[in-house]
Protein backbone atom coordinates (compact mmCIF):
# COMPACT_ATOMS: atom_id res chain seq x y z
CA UNK A 1 0.00 0.00 0.00
CA UNK A 2 3.12 2.46 0.75
CA UNK A 3 4.36 1.39 -2.34
CA UNK A 4 1.03 2.71 -4.17
CA UNK A 5 0.96 5.99 -2.36
CA UNK A 6 4.39 6.35 -2.81
CA UNK A 7 4.08 5.72 -6.71
CA UNK A 8 1.13 8.11 -7.07
CA UNK A 9 3.02 10.89 -5.25
CA UNK A 10 6.10 10.62 -7.47
CA UNK A 11 3.92 10.34 -10.52
CA UNK A 12 1.84 13.56 -9.15
CA UNK A 13 5.22 15.61 -8.77
CA UNK A 14 6.34 14.56 -12.40
CA UNK A 15 3.34 15.67 -14.10
CA UNK A 16 3.58 19.19 -11.87
CA UNK A 17 6.84 19.58 -12.85
CA UNK A 18 6.23 18.92 -16.42
CA UNK A 19 2.99 21.44 -16.71
CA UNK A 20 5.27 24.11 -14.99
CA UNK A 21 7.93 23.56 -17.44
CA UNK A 22 5.26 24.24 -20.00
CA UNK A 23 3.84 27.16 -18.06
CA UNK A 24 7.29 28.79 -17.94
CA UNK A 25 7.33 28.50 -21.92
CA UNK A 26 4.63 30.55 -21.99
CA UNK A 27 5.32 32.70 -19.93
CA UNK A 28 8.29 33.77 -21.11
CA UNK A 29 7.79 34.10 -24.59
CA UNK A 30 6.53 36.67 -26.29
CA UNK A 31 4.04 36.70 -29.35
CA UNK A 32 3.75 39.35 -31.82
CA UNK A 33 0.62 39.46 -33.63
CA UNK A 34 -0.14 41.33 -36.70
CA UNK A 35 -3.85 41.96 -37.33
CA UNK A 36 -6.65 44.49 -38.83
CA UNK A 37 -7.06 47.18 -35.50
CA UNK A 38 -11.34 46.25 -36.24
CA UNK A 39 -11.00 42.83 -35.85
CA UNK A 40 -12.75 41.68 -33.10
CA UNK A 41 -11.56 37.29 -33.24
CA UNK A 42 -8.28 38.31 -33.58
CA UNK A 43 -8.50 40.23 -29.97
CA UNK A 44 -10.12 37.34 -29.16
CA UNK A 45 -6.98 35.37 -30.32
CA UNK A 46 -5.16 37.79 -28.25
CA UNK A 47 -6.68 37.06 -24.95
CA UNK A 48 -6.76 33.12 -25.81
CA UNK A 49 -3.15 33.48 -25.94
CA UNK A 50 -2.91 35.86 -22.93
CA UNK A 51 -4.81 33.27 -20.68
CA UNK A 52 -2.16 30.66 -21.64
CA UNK A 53 0.52 32.87 -20.48
CA UNK A 54 2.06 34.33 -23.63
CA UNK A 55 3.19 38.02 -23.52
CA UNK A 56 1.63 39.08 -26.49
CA UNK A 57 2.49 42.39 -28.50
CA UNK A 58 0.17 43.79 -31.28
CA UNK A 59 0.39 45.44 -34.38
CA UNK A 60 -2.62 47.12 -35.57
CA UNK A 61 -1.13 46.94 -39.14
CA UNK A 62 -3.18 44.20 -41.46
CA UNK A 63 -1.27 41.14 -41.83
CA UNK A 64 -0.79 40.37 -46.02
CA UNK A 65 2.95 41.45 -45.85
CA UNK A 66 4.11 39.94 -42.55
CA UNK A 67 2.49 36.80 -44.03
CA UNK A 68 4.50 37.04 -47.38
CA UNK A 69 8.18 37.68 -45.41
CA UNK A 70 7.90 34.60 -43.11
CA UNK A 71 7.24 32.39 -45.93
CA UNK A 72 3.27 31.61 -45.56
CA UNK A 73 1.40 31.49 -48.98
CA UNK A 74 -1.98 33.14 -49.46
CA UNK A 75 -3.47 28.96 -49.49
CA UNK A 76 -2.63 29.07 -45.79
CA UNK A 77 -4.09 32.85 -45.39
CA UNK A 78 -6.11 33.90 -42.06
CA UNK A 79 -6.62 36.91 -40.34
CA UNK A 80 -3.50 37.17 -38.34
CA UNK A 81 -0.26 36.23 -38.21
CA UNK A 82 1.78 35.79 -35.42
CA UNK A 83 5.45 35.48 -34.62
CA UNK A 84 7.09 33.55 -31.67
CA UNK A 85 10.58 32.33 -31.04
CA UNK A 86 11.90 32.08 -34.85
CA UNK A 87 7.81 30.47 -36.06
CA UNK A 88 4.72 31.92 -37.80
CA UNK A 89 1.87 31.14 -36.86
CA UNK A 90 -1.19 31.44 -39.00
CA UNK A 91 -4.65 32.27 -38.11
CA UNK A 92 -6.89 30.91 -34.77
CA UNK A 93 -3.87 28.49 -33.86
CA UNK A 94 -4.80 27.06 -29.98
CA UNK A 95 -2.27 27.99 -27.87
CA UNK A 96 -1.41 24.25 -26.86
CA UNK A 97 -0.23 23.76 -30.25
CA UNK A 98 1.96 26.75 -30.15
CA UNK A 99 3.25 25.12 -26.71
CA UNK A 100 4.14 21.91 -28.14
CA UNK A 101 5.64 23.69 -31.18
CA UNK A 102 7.84 25.70 -28.79
CA UNK A 103 9.09 22.62 -26.94
CA UNK A 104 9.36 20.21 -29.76
CA UNK A 105 11.52 22.96 -32.53
CA UNK A 106 10.66 21.15 -35.30
CA UNK A 107 12.76 22.18 -38.54
CA UNK A 108 9.50 24.13 -40.06
CA UNK A 109 8.40 27.81 -40.80
CA UNK A 110 5.68 27.28 -38.33
CA UNK A 111 1.48 26.53 -37.94
CA UNK A 112 -1.25 27.42 -39.84
CA UNK A 113 -5.44 27.45 -38.84
CA UNK A 114 -6.25 28.56 -42.51
CA UNK A 115 -9.54 30.52 -42.92
CA UNK A 116 -11.16 31.49 -40.00
CA UNK A 117 -13.24 27.88 -38.79
CA UNK A 118 -15.75 28.20 -36.18
CA UNK A 119 -15.00 26.52 -32.89
CA UNK A 120 -11.40 27.70 -32.97
CA UNK A 121 -10.27 29.96 -30.04
CA UNK A 122 -10.99 33.69 -30.97
CA UNK A 123 -14.02 32.05 -32.94
CA UNK A 124 -16.19 30.33 -30.44
CA UNK A 125 -19.62 30.30 -31.11
CA UNK A 126 -22.81 27.69 -31.06
CA UNK A 127 -21.31 26.12 -33.71
CA UNK A 128 -17.93 23.91 -33.86
CA UNK A 129 -16.75 23.28 -37.08
CA UNK A 130 -13.93 20.02 -37.70
CA UNK A 131 -10.24 21.94 -38.51
CA UNK A 132 -6.65 21.00 -38.57
CA UNK A 133 -3.04 22.72 -37.89
CA UNK A 134 -1.11 22.42 -40.48
CA UNK A 135 2.68 22.23 -40.15
CA UNK A 136 4.69 24.44 -42.76
CA UNK A 137 7.89 22.46 -42.80
CA UNK A 138 9.25 24.78 -46.32
CA UNK A 139 8.87 28.77 -47.63
CA UNK A 140 5.58 29.29 -49.49
CA UNK A 141 4.17 25.65 -48.96
CA UNK A 142 0.68 25.27 -50.16
CA UNK A 143 -2.00 23.90 -48.00
CA UNK A 144 -1.84 20.10 -49.87
CA UNK A 145 1.89 19.77 -49.25
CA UNK A 146 1.30 20.68 -45.41
CA UNK A 147 1.34 18.02 -42.95
CA UNK A 148 -1.42 17.55 -40.00
CA UNK A 149 -0.04 18.45 -36.64
CA UNK A 150 -3.03 18.94 -35.07
CA UNK A 151 -6.46 17.10 -35.84
CA UNK A 152 -10.03 19.29 -33.79
CA UNK A 153 -13.24 17.53 -34.29
CA UNK A 154 -15.78 18.15 -32.16
CA UNK A 155 -18.91 16.01 -33.86
CA UNK A 156 -16.43 12.83 -33.41
CA UNK A 157 -15.59 13.73 -29.96
CA UNK A 158 -19.31 14.30 -29.40
CA UNK A 159 -20.24 10.68 -31.48
CA UNK A 160 -17.49 8.66 -29.05
CA UNK A 161 -19.35 9.82 -26.26
CA UNK A 162 -22.71 9.29 -27.07
CA UNK A 163 -21.47 5.64 -28.55
CA UNK A 164 -22.66 2.81 -25.56
CA UNK A 165 -19.98 1.18 -23.23
CA UNK A 166 -18.58 -2.25 -25.12
CA UNK A 167 -20.81 -4.95 -24.21
CA UNK A 168 -19.28 -8.54 -23.80
CA UNK A 169 -21.53 -11.30 -25.74
CA UNK A 170 -22.79 -13.69 -22.88
CA UNK A 171 -21.83 -16.99 -22.69
CA UNK A 172 -23.46 -19.72 -23.75
CA UNK A 173 -21.58 -22.33 -21.12
CA UNK A 174 -20.17 -24.45 -24.51
CA UNK A 175 -16.79 -24.81 -25.05
CA UNK A 176 -14.96 -25.26 -28.47
CA UNK A 177 -11.21 -27.55 -28.30
CA UNK A 178 -9.30 -28.56 -30.82
CA UNK A 179 -6.79 -31.53 -30.41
Amino acid sequence: MNKRISNLLIGSLFSAGLLSIASHTAATTTVEVYKSPTCGCCAKWVDHMRDHGFTVKTHDVGNKEIRKKSGISSSLGSCHTALVNGYAIEGHVPAPDIIRLLKEKPKAVGLAVPDMPHGTPGMEGARSDPYNVLLITEPDQERKDTKIYKRYDPHAQQAKQSQPAHVEPQQTGSVMRLK
